[in-house]
Order: C-alpha cells, then sequence, then structure tokens
C-alpha cells in the first residue's frame, strides 16, 4: 500500500518558522522577560524597512530550518530562500510594532469562526455593518504596491491602527502571504485572500459582547505591569 505524503510548500515552511519565532517571542515578552522585551525592541526598529538596512537584525532570526529539508518539502533554491528571508524578516518587525505595550498576545492563529487574516482585522477597525472608506483605503493602497518595501512600509500604517485597538493578526500567516506577494502572480493571489478575508470576517453576531483575546497556541497570557520597558 502506497502511503500519499503531503507536499510541504515553501509557503507552509515560511508560516511554521514565523509561527514559531512569534509564538516564542510573544510568550517570553508577556511573561516580562528581559531576552524577549529586548528583542521585540530592537526588531520594532525594522518595521516598514528592507531586511538589508538593518542586516543586525538577522542575529535575531534564525533561518536554519529554511537550509533544512524537511520530510515532504525539497530543499530551497537560492532565490526562494532570499524571498523566504525577507518575508520573515517584514513579518516579525511588524509583530514587534504590534506587541509593543500590550499585554494581550497580538498574535492569534487564524482559524474557522475565528479570522485573524489581514483583511479580517481591517473590517474589525471598522462599525458592525459599516465600512470606513479612510480605513478600507489603507488595505487598498496595501494591496496595490509595487514592491515589498512599499508594502511593508503601508502594511506598518495598518499595524499601527490595529494596536492602538487591541485587534489581533495571524502574523504567521501575513509571513506566509509576504512570501507568495514577491513571486509573479503572486501578488494577485495575496489580494484575493486579503478580500475573502475582509469579507468572510465574523466572530459574533452584532449586539454581543466584543471577541475576547485569546492566547495564540503555546503563547502565555501573563500581563506585563510596566509599558515604560518598550520606551527603546
Amino acid at each position: 500500500m502506497t502511503t500519499l505524503t503531503a507536499t510541504v510548500t515553501p509557503r507552509d515552511r515560511v508560516a511554521r518558522l514565523a509561527a514559531a519565532h512569534i509564538t516564542a517571542l510573544q510568550r517570553g515578552y508577556l511573561a516580562d522577560q528581559s531576552h524577549a522585551v529586548a528583542a521585540l525592541a530592537r526588531l520594532r526598529r525594522g518595521a516598514g524597512r528592507e531586511a538589508g538596512q538593518l542586516p543586525d537584525l538577522w542575529a535575531l532570526i534564525d533561518t536554519g530550518p529554511l537550509h533544512e529539508t524537511p520530510e515532504g518539502a525539497r530543499p530551497l533554491s537560492e532565490s526562494e530562500l532570499i524571498r523566504a528571508e525577507d518575508a520573515l524578516h517584514v513579518a516579525l518587525t511588524l509583530y514587534a510594532l504590534h506587541q509593543q505595550s500590550r499585554r494581550l498576545g497580538m498574535y492569534q492563529a487564524d482559524r474557522p469562526g475565528r479570522s485573524r487574516g489581514l483583511g479580517a482585522a481591517v473590517r474589525r477597525l471598522m462599525q458592525p455593518g459599516e465600512i470606513d472608506e479612510g480605513v478600507h483605503k489603507r488595505l487598498v493602497r496595501a494591496g496595490t504596491a509595487p514592491d515589498l518595501a512599499v508594502l511593508a512600509q503601508r502594511l506598518r500604517d495598518i499595524i499601527v491602527l490595529l494596536r492602538r485597538k487591541d485587534i489581533e493578526l495571524d502574523h504567521a500567516l501575513l509571513a506566509g502571504q509576504l512570501y507568495t506577494w514577491q513571486w509573479p502572480g503572486g501578488a494577485d493571489t495575496v489580494r484575493r485572500e486579503w478580500g475573502r478575508s475582509f469579507h468572510a470576517w465574523h466572530d459574533k453576531p452584532h449586539g454581543s459582547a466584543p471577541a475576547s483575546a485569546g492566547p495564540a497556541a503555546g503563547s502565555a497570557t501573563t500581563s506585563t505591569t510596566d509599558t515604560d520597558k518598550d520606551a527603546s
């Protein structure tokens, strides 16, 4: 009998590695562990900037697993590795900005009935049943970014709005999308995903209590008590 092994795509690997990094950082940050607090402070400086502008940040992002070949996968080519590393840089630096001074985990995994994709997150910035054109335009502008560098800057603006409202995001899913974005035709694919997420968003019916921010898989729920630690 032949056993079929599911193919692990490069995008899957990027998303999984991002999830592992962010889950560990979030757990440490919420537990007020100094190494995690310092790491997020350093990563925040890279939000909206290209990886090559702050090469010292790569010491904080272990890309070693991308050079390994897990079961069901194949070795990544040089061009795939470059795109994967750039996607991880953008996703992790945006997460660091999103988590700043927040006592709840801003990384939450997307799952059925609890959408945490970018489109859904933007939709949650709006009142139920209403479309805020100003906010919607930010998502549209991100969707029409000509390259990853501009996209990172426009996503940074959205992340700032999400942080103000304590709206969570699946940054690992975003990392995979950022990887896909960089390939021919990839931007169209990602735009469709954001659009579906925006229109399919739902947590609870209008009129019910707001959904609580549960912890991401593997994250701690310990509250931070000192927001001054994020002054840097």
